[in-house]
């Protein structure tokens, strides 16, 4: 079974423009061989918005996906693509929809807005979701929900066996010769989980900002399957997956990322004042070797 990511260049503003892209790159994707498809994070609308205004005026509803709903049924696969949403409870949300064969899946709000995002939309108020599909159970997060490893944890626990994620990633300096920082990332949370990552970005200028084109595969002992894209521009990722390798988390005979868990430990750390955590001075003094005096 083959994923794929397509890291292209939506245009803010241009909603028609977009959806064309979005199609076009679902069908060359498909086409290729891959029945799980990943598009990046507001793909419909742009990203780098001049007022929570235009924001709003760029957002749809649900049901104005239906072509990637129409591609998903006829090639059999799973969409997951972001766009601006405009609930029907009137606020806009940054969201990621998930198509299948029969139809939509879910969708998802995302929950951790970055810097002017909180300007124009409402942070997503529910947990992400983990779906079955024909091909494995497919857990969603948007972007900067790839920063927090309690929500890609709780996907994994919850019975991930891939987390698909759109994205839009500026592009910060790092040093010469360095992979983008947000690929390690991807890669730590799928090796720290034991399961499948797919990142998509984006690629293309906007408005002054310029984008990582971060896009990338990885397998669950966290090496890439495929990415980044040549140059970090557009771009298709390929990459065979067998999902149901993030089922086995044995690390070898006597460790399980599962099972080696003490959440009883991690829910109420200790502070650090907490008197049973500090030694005296007299005992800190007493347990010093005298290489670990030096100042």
């Amino acid at each position: 079974m083959q994923i794929a990511c397509a890291q292209v260049a939506p245009v803010v503003g241009d909603a028609e423009g977009n959806r064309r892209l979005a199609r076009e790159a679902l069908r060359a994707a498909i086409e290729a061989g891959a029945r799980i498809v990943v598009l990046p994070e507001l793909v419909t609308s742009g990203y780098v918005f001049e007022s929570a205004e235009e924001a709003r005026g760029l957002a749809i509803s649900v049901e104005e996906l239906a072509d990637w709903a129409e591609e998903a049924a006829r090639a059999e696969a799973v969409i997951v693509g972001g766009f601006a949403e405009l609930g029907e409870d009137g606020a806009v949300y940054n969201s990621a929809a998930v198509f299948g064969p029969d139809g939509l899946l879910a969708v998802y709000r995302k929950t951790h807005l970055w810097d002017r995002e909180k300007l124009s939309f409402e942070p997503g108020a529910e947990a992400p979701p983990v779906l079955e599909t024909p091909f494995g159970r497919i857990g969603v997060a948007v972007c900067y929900d790839l920063y927090f490893p309690e929500l890609t944890r709780g996907l994994a626990l919850a019975g991930a066996d891939l987390i698909a994620l759109p994205a839009n990633l500026p592009l910060f300096p790092r040093p010469e010769g360095e992979r983008p920082v947000e690929i390690a990332l991807a890669q730590a949370t799928a090796h720290v989980n034991k399961v499948w990552v797919a990142v998509c970005d984006r690629a293309g200028p906007e408005r002054g900002v310029e984008w990582t084109g971060a896009s990338c595969i990885v397998d669950p002992d966290g090496w890439l399957a495929a990415g980044p894209v040549d140059g970090y521009g557009e771009g298709i990722l390929h990459a065979d997956c067998d999902l149901a390798l993030a089922r086995e988390k044995a690390w070898g005979e006597r460790n399980d990322v599962r099972k080696d868990l003490r959440p009883e430990l991690y829910a109420s750390p200790r502070p650090a004042s907490d008197p049973s955590r500090i030694a005296s001075s007299s005992e800190r003094g007493a347990s010093r070797s005298p290489a670990s005096s030096a100042p």
